[in-house]
């Protein structure tokens, strides 16, 4: 199985994260592209603009969210394309994806690692 962690981009770095990915369609505030130590950032993988600004993180529209951004993973070219490239990476070697929220429940990370793993 591939080995796919989630972790905040303001969590400090470490070499065991392996290859890392940041997963947000918008680059977190306070944080340098030096500090983030990036080996790429994918924003295809995130949620549409229009299905981000809807959710606006409120846990109540969690279980809607999670429904409408799955059919983008597996509807929208570019979010598969995203989906199959992360999946091939993690084949190779540990992948993390990155990803700004505050909230470590709900927000789209969860939801995309749970694609990956079901794929």
């Amino acid at each position: 199985m591939a080995e796919i962690f989630l972790k905040r981009i303001y969590d400090p770095y470490d070499e065991i994260d392996g290859y890392r990915i940041l997963i947000d369609r918008l680059w977190p505030r306070g944080i340098s592209k030096e500090a983030a130590k990036l080996d790429e950032w994918l924003k295809d993988a995130a949620p549409s603009s229009e299905l981000r600004k809807w959710f606006c993180h409120k846990p109540e529209l969690f279980e809607e969210f999670t429904m409408k951004y799955v059919e983008e993973l597996r509807n929208d070219a570019e979010k598969v394309k995203a989906v199959d490239h992360i999946l091939e990476l993690a084949a190779k070697g540990r992948v993390t994806l990155l990803y700004g929220a505050k909230d470590p429940v709900y927000n789209h990370a969860i939801v995309f690692q749970e694609e990956l793993q079901r794929r």
